[in-house]
């Protein structure tokens, strides 16, 4: 039975605020569900945007455009939101993603497809006329059916926890798991997009982001400590995080600190 969508503290969809929210997933799909979020565009204007790389597969719902899907990005991705609307989405986690669309992920990298060319029948549960408050009910309950039906890989799954240290070695972690590295390789673009090596760099690169976004490393003066955040999130420099940030982002980690606090 389908139920109204509400945040961690209670606050209907519709009642957000302006701006980009997200909040947990039901505690049961949590290992597999990164978050569930939306996007208020409010009626005075358009509203660019700028996604980042996160090795995570997304479900969206747009008024009027219906569900899509969209796959894992090696690179920034501009938006243009138009006024007065809620787009709302379901994140799946690394290695979620292509088991639970039926699909080898690396088929949708860098792409937004629509769910009726991937998954009918579910495409249909979601129309672009939907209120957005039954849209995202039936965007959870719709994700929900597919981890289901579609369960992660679990090496995948494990070799992801190992890529979070920006020190693993990709063969060591392969060998760690009990696969080769061709294997590690070929299941990481099923399950998550691209290989091994590129997960580890947009995992690095995301634990930057979440420091700057919650202000780490700022000195009095507000702007952040690039060399501090670099080390800590294991660049080699700050030089490192600068060609880094400027490969997946598209800007230099100053300006991408000073567009993520806008």
């Amino acid at each position: 039975m389908e139920t109204q969508a509400h945040h961690a503290d209670g606050l209907a969809v519709r009642d957000l605020p302006p701006g980009y929210t997200e909040w947990p997933a039901p505690a049961g799909l949590r290992h597999a569900i990164a978050c569930l979020w939306a996007q208020v565009t409010p009626d005075g204007g358009a509203r660019r945007g700028l996604v980042l790389p996160d090795a995570c597969t997304d479900l969206i719902w747009e008024p009027g455009r219906g569900a899509y899907v969209a796959g894992p990005d090696t690179g920034p991705a501009p938006t243009l939101l138009p006024p007065g609307t809620i787009v709302i989405g379901v994140r799946f986690r690394p290695a979620v993603g292509g088991p639970a669309l039926r699909v080898p992920l690396s088929e949708l990298r860098d792409r937004r497809v629509g769910l009726s060319d991937l998954l009918r029948g579910e495409a249909m549960r979601l129309p672009g006329t939907l209120d957005p408050e039954l849209a995202m009910a039936r965007a959870l309950d719709v994700a929900a059916g597919l981890i289901t039906e579609g369960a992660a890989d679990p090496a995948v799954t494990w070799a992801a926890e190992f890529l979070e240290d920006p020190q693993a070695r990709t063969e060591e972690v392969a060998r760690h798991i009990g696969l080769s590295e061709r294997q590690l390789r070929r299941r990481c673009q099923d399950a998550v997009g691209y290989g091994p090596k590129m997960l580890q760099r947009v995992l690095r690169f995301r634990r930057f982001v979440t420091l700057i976004d919650a202000g780490a490393g700022n000195p009095r003066d507000g702007a952040p400590d690039l060399a501090t955040i670099a080390a800590r999130v294991g660049y080699a420099d700050q030089a490192h995080l600068t060609r880094e940030c400027r490969a997946l982002a598209g800007l230099t980690p100053a300006a991408l600190a000073r567009q993520r606090a806008l």
